[in-house]
């Protein structure tokens, strides 16, 4: 990787840590050169806007979260072992797993942060991130149907909706609320719904 590569990937990863705590309006590119002791004008180079740094960012954290909660869900057997591990990491991501960042979920807290805002390309970016996450649920959810461990009759539209509606009550049950049972009542909704589309 060379030196440019690796300065982006540092200012990345601090970002991300940034936007997690102080969202991702909160980031800029002064407050990140400071943190990461860099000149403003060198990260500016980088970057050039923090509409930029903020799509970026949103970018990097979509790689994490395939990396880190997507990808070994894909791994499990399709149906319920699948849908299961996608929503255990997924509870991770967003509060004490290794991988979660120290502010929890940036696509959670992103779509409070950005929901009634106008249309733009950071918002945008959200957006497209989000769809794309609600799709891969919708297409776990159709594999477990061919499986013959999910209800036909079911729509893994509405089944993905319920899954980011869990994950949503979550972040606002362990980060706001700071209520120690938050995963437990995530995870108690979470078996209610898996018993109402099981064969």
């Amino acid at each position: 990787m060379s030196k440019g590569a690796e300065t982006r990937e540092l200012a990345l990863r601090e970002a991300l840590r940034q936007a997690s705590v102080v969202g991702l309006n909160g980031l800029t590119i002064g407050t990140l050169a400071d943190r990461l002791e860099m000149s403003k004008s060198g990260l500016f180079a980088h970057f050039r806007s923090k509409s930029r740094l903020q799509i970026e960012t949103l970018d990097f954290a979509a790689d994490r979260f395939r990396l880190h909660v997507v990808l070994p869900a894909l791994r499990e057997p399709a149906g319920e072992p699948r849908l299961r591990t996608l929503v255990e990491r997924w509870l991770g991501w967003d509060t004490d797993a290794e991988y979660a960042m120290p502010g929890g979920c940036v696509f959670a807290a992103g779509s409070m942060e950005f929901d009634d805002l106008p249309d733009g390309p950071v918002r945008e970016r959200l957006v497209a991130h989000q769809t794309d996450l609600l799709d891969s649920i919708a297409i776990m959810y159709r594999s477990g149907v061919r499986a013959g461990a999910f209800r036909k009759d079911v729509d893994p539209d509405a089944v993905a909706q319920e899954c980011y509606g869990i994950i949503l009550a979550h972040h606002v049950a362990a980060r706001l609320m700071r209520n120690p049972r938050a995963r437990e009542y995530a995870m108690a909704t979470f078996e209610r719904l898996l018993a109402s589309v099981r064969t």
